[in-house]
């Protein structure tokens, strides 16, 4: 598990070279961005139930099937599972986007998550549906476009409007579980 500063030390270090200027001026923009950053990784956690709720919701409004008996969402415990690990990826996510770098995510939810997913029958693609509801709501929520509250108002970096490169971090991560499910 690395952040931004320890990833560049890695990198630097396996090519038996020291610390680069873009490597540099990528960390500097990194501590510029620190509230940025922070204030991205609190919208996510401070709405956490809300966009994992409405992402299953939204998953098993799509395919209704899912909570009738034998579907994947019945009975509540399976519902319940689905809520908690739809929280669980939102958490390393919010991890990964505070670090500024996916090795979290990587090491510590997606090494083996499709393959325990196959072996519980949980459908992939309903999976990846909701990991894309959450990446939605998520980014919407950081850049303010969604249609409720104010996520930054008072909050160190000022405007959501100003996060849309640590929005598109945020995507970039929810893009790799998905393509870890597929």
């Amino acid at each position: 598990m690395l952040d931004a500063f320890s990833r560049a030390v890695v990198d630097a270090d396996s090519k038996g070279a020291p610390i680069g200027s873009e490597d540099l001026v990528s960390l500097k923009k990194y501590v510029s961005d620190a509230n940025k950053r922070i204030d991205a990784t609190l919208a996510i956690t401070q709405n956490v139930s809300c966009i994992a709720s409405d992402a299953i919701a939204g998953m098993v409004c799509e395919n209704t099937g899912m909570t009738q008996p034998g579907g994947n969402c019945y009975p509540t415990r399976r519902m319940a599972a689905c809520l908690r690990d739809g929280e669980i990826i939102l958490r390393y996510v919010s991890y990964a986007l505070l670090a500024g770098d996916p090795s979290i995510l990587d090491d510590r939810c997606l090494n083996g998550l499709k393959e325990t997913y196959t072996a519980l029958g949980v459908p992939l693609a309903s999976a990846s549906r909701a990991v894309e509801i959450m990446k939605i709501a998520s980014v919407a929520i950081m850049t303010e476009t969604n249609s409720g509250r104010k996520m930054f108002e008072g909050i160190n970096s000022g405007s959501g409007a100003q996060c849309q490169e640590i929005a598109a971090e945020a995507a970039s991560y929810f893009d790799r579980v998905i393509k870890s499910l597929s």
